[in-house]
């Protein structure tokens, strides 16, 4: 379901720009014989038929110089934590310290990675080289030329150094062909025009995938529907923001859940999402609240994230608490140790690997993390019943 997102690191002139548009097929990134030409990163989607749609990141040389140099550097840095797949890219059989910290830098995010020696109709890999790489690092060390060799064998790896995803189906476990899920999805002023938010499509995707049934409809709809087909449902969906009307609306012998809250479950850090919800009966005034947003959006009055969940979190508490918001992967500025909760949105537009990278430091640093769907359940009371059917 996630893109797979790979970068492309390595010194300046080490042919990155030209390995992006290899494996692309496409003139991408501007190629030029001058070092530093890629300043900023780079992207391009690319689908890798029987592996996954990918999209490649190609990144500043590591050895930039200057202010300016130094701040590439640092928005290369920034990327890192970002990609499923690392390609460190060098040539001339060059491999010193600056290399050296790149792959420590991966072994800190556990970021699978390949050596890929590029230039070789310049200067083939050493074969001493290559053994003491793959020796060292036990990793794919590949040689290569961006002008003359096969991109096949350097996508087989891609294959190889995927991260598993778990689990794969956002319904894994809880449905399956034949089962009928209703979907709640009302359309408001954060739907975008003519379309659905990407949950709901994703959703909708997966029950096709099983050869389940899928009912999609409005929370003011749902009465009507059950009186008038007779339809059970084996499970309902709900957008998060009518997660209350909609508990009222549906018998409670039918499962009950959210997009926000499958969504969490498919990214990773389940069980710390479900601690950290009770955390909110020990908020006191003053704490600071982090909400990330993992896509960018116009903020309106009926924003989930920057206005419903707050006042909700006010009225539930009776507390004065502080709220910061940040959008898509922008930099965590202060320390995690400064925040009393963190609620990350479901993630739909980020991989799991993105996502768990982003709260790692305050799981490790005993911040409690919930998720937008699992807030709005609790300060409901109804949070047990979203999570009870994961429980079975």
């Amino acid at each position: 379901m996630d893109k797979l997102h790979i970068i492309l690191l390595g010194r300046r002139n080490t042919g990155k720009s030209s390995l992006m548009n290899a494996l692309t097929g496409q003139q991408t990134a501007i190629v030029s014989a001058t070092a530093g030409t890629t300043t900023d990163p780079v992207k391009r989607s690319y689908e890798i038929p029987g592996v996954a749609s990918v999209v490649f990141t190609d990144t500043a040389g590591i050895d930039d110089t200057g202010a300016l140099g130094a701040q590439r550097i640092r928005k290369t840095g920034e990327m890192i934590p970002q990609a499923d797949i690392a390609f460190l890219v060098i040539s001339g059989n060059r491999f010193d310290r600056e290399e050296e910290e790149l792959i420590e830098t991966f072994g800190r995010y556990d970021l699978p990675f390949l050596i890929l020696h590029n230039k070789s109709d310049e200067e083939p890999l050493r074969p001493e080289l290559k053994r003491v790489l793959e020796e060292r690092y036990r990793v794919p060390v590949l040689d290569f030329s961006a002008h003359s060799s096969s991109t096949a064998p350097l996508l087989e790896k891609v294959a190889q150094l995927r991260p598993a995803t778990s689990p794969s189906s956002l319904l894994e476990g809880i449905a399956g062909a034949g089962s009928i899920v209703l979907l709640v999805t009302p359309i408001d002023s954060e739907a975008p025009v003519g379309r659905l938010i990407l949950p709901q499509v994703q959703m909708l995707r997966n029950i096709l995938d099983l050869h389940a049934t899928g009912i999609t409809l409005q929370p003011e709809e749902i009465r009507d529907f059950l009186e008038k087909t007779g339809i059970t449902p084996d499970l309902v969906i709900t957008d998060s923001q009518v997660f209350k009307m909609v508990s009222t609306r549906i018998p409670p012998h039918i499962p009950l859940t959210s997009f926000s809250i499958l969504l969490a479950r498919s990214k990773g850090y389940f069980e710390e999402y479900i601690r950290g919800t009770a955390f909110i009966d020990k908020l006191q005034d003053g704490d600071r609240i982090l909400l990330l947003e993992s896509c960018s959006h116009h903020s309106s009055c009926d924003d989930i994230g920057r206005n419903k969940i707050p006042a909700l979190l006010r009225k539930y508490t009776g507390k004065n608490l502080e709220f910061e918001y940040i959008a898509g992967l922008d930099p965590i500025e202060r320390a995690a140790q400064e925040y009393r909760l963190v609620i990350q949105c479901g993630g739909c537009m980020v991989t799991a690997r993105q996502l768990k990278n982003r709260l790692t430091p305050f799981v490790k640093e005993g911040v409690p993390v919930s998720n937008y769907g699992m807030v709005i359940a609790y300060t409901n009371g109804i949070f047990t019943r979203s999570i009870e059917l994961f429980r079975r």
